[in-house]
């Protein structure tokens, strides 16, 4: 799986003008959270390129990016947890999951 990296708050506004061409994925993680870590293990685990259609993939590591994660928490009305998936399409949080609901299956049925 490539993860593009999610280290700036001024690339949430590049990815809301992406998500109007190919949903986006963010992965907010915690590195020192277990749940997080087998969520994460799971997704990647279970992630298939030709299932994921054209879905790119963003990884925040919330730890030491605590302010983007919350910024996104604002810029979409999501209410922050950790590790939580969101999808952005068209600008806008059309799906969100966090802890043991982060599941390829489900991510994929949702865009």
């Amino acid at each position: 799986m490539d993860w593009n990296k999610l280290s700036e708050e001024a690339q949430l506004e590049e990815i809301k003008k992406e998500s109007f061409n190919q949903p986006v994925l963010i992965l907010k993680h915690s590195t020192t959270c277990s749940i997080s870590a087998t969520a994460l293990a799971r997704l990647e685990r279970a992630w298939k390129p030709e299932e994921a259609k054209n879905l790119k993939p963003y990884y925040l590591d919330l730890l030491k990016l605590r302010p983007i994660s919350n910024k996104i928490a604002q810029e979409f009305g999501v209410e922050h947890e950790s590790p939580q998936v969101l999808i952005i399409k068209d600008g806008q949080s059309i799906y969100d999951a966090s802890h043991f609901d982060i599941r390829f299956d489900e991510i994929v049925k949702q865009y």
